[in-house]
């Protein structure tokens, strides 16, 4: 299969010695580009920095914007901020931010919240798509971007390494988001995930490995890479009763559609 990409890994997990063979798996497993995304806007130029190992074959984009579990830690950067940070060409998306009520406490939620919002902002602004993290949030998560969307305007947005329930997806599907899905809807107990996966409309669906983590099945438990996307798109290929290479073509497709800057 070729014309893979993987929507969102990090590359700043992956030692210097370890890319090319990195890269070189990834070329061989069919990939034609990875956008690596960053957690921390403090170090959004390591992201771009990252980008030098992009190649004719195979393209390296990034991503600038802070998780919401480093909320806390990180110096408080509002919309415009962060539009200046993603003026550089390579960057083709702001995130990963979001909410997290997994790992946060409660107190946390409002600067979770907060962060979140400014980054929304950003992408309103710059027109780059939003790479959203939710977990254990679906609630709140539906309300922001509704209200957003509604009061502010729409932008653009992908809810990454989805894993949230029907309810969450409808949501960002009627918003005009797209879902991405990681190696969790190969698991074997996520029956759920892969029925939420075959039913969202073709022109809004990506793959990705969120590597290093999160590796899929038949490498789960071992180290993620982005060469991994591969064996996530089978599954949710099979699962929506396609060609594998006829289901890379449409995500690929709607890949340079919301990520417009990605040449």
């Amino acid at each position: 299969m070729t014309g893979l990409i993987d929507t969102h890994c990090h590359l700043d997990h992956f030692s210097e010695e370890e890319m090319p063979g990195l890269l070189d798996r990834a070329k061989e497993f069919g990939l034609e580009g990875m956008v690596t995304i960053g957690t921390r806007l403090s170090r959004q130029s390591e992201q771009k920095a990252l980008t030098r190992y992009s190649r004719p074959d195979l393209s390296i984009w990034c991503a600038i914007g802070t998780h919401p579990d480093h909320v806390m830690e990180e110096p408080p950067m509002d919309a415009d901020a962060i539009v200046k940070l993603a003026e550089d060409p390579e960057v083709v998306a702001i995130g990963e931010s979001g909410l997290d009520y997994f790992h946060g406490a409660e107190e946390v939620r409002p600067t979770q919240q907060a962060s979140f919002r400014e980054h929304v902002h950003a992408a309103r602004l710059t027109g780059l798509p939003l790479a959203i993290h939710t977990r254990q949030a679906d609630e709140d998560m539906a309300s922001i971007l509704r209200e957003e969307t509604e009061t502010r305007g729409a932008f653009p947005f992908l809810l990454h390494c989805f894993a949230s329930g029907p309810e969450l997806a409808k949501t960002a599907l009627e918003l005009g988001g797209y879902l991405s899905f990681s190696g969790i809807v190969t698991f074997p107990k996520c029956q759920e995930l892969r029925d939420i996966a075959a039913s969202v409309p073709l022109d809004r669906i990506f793959v990705e490995t969120d590597s290093p983590f999160l590796a899929p099945v038949p490498r789960r438990g071992k180290r993620n890479e982005p060469g991994y996307t591969a064996y996530t798109a089978a599954v949710v290929a099979q699962t929506r009763g396609m060609e594998e290479q006829a289901f890379i073509e449409a995500t690929t497709a709607n890949f340079h559609r919301l990520f417009t800057r990605a040449h």
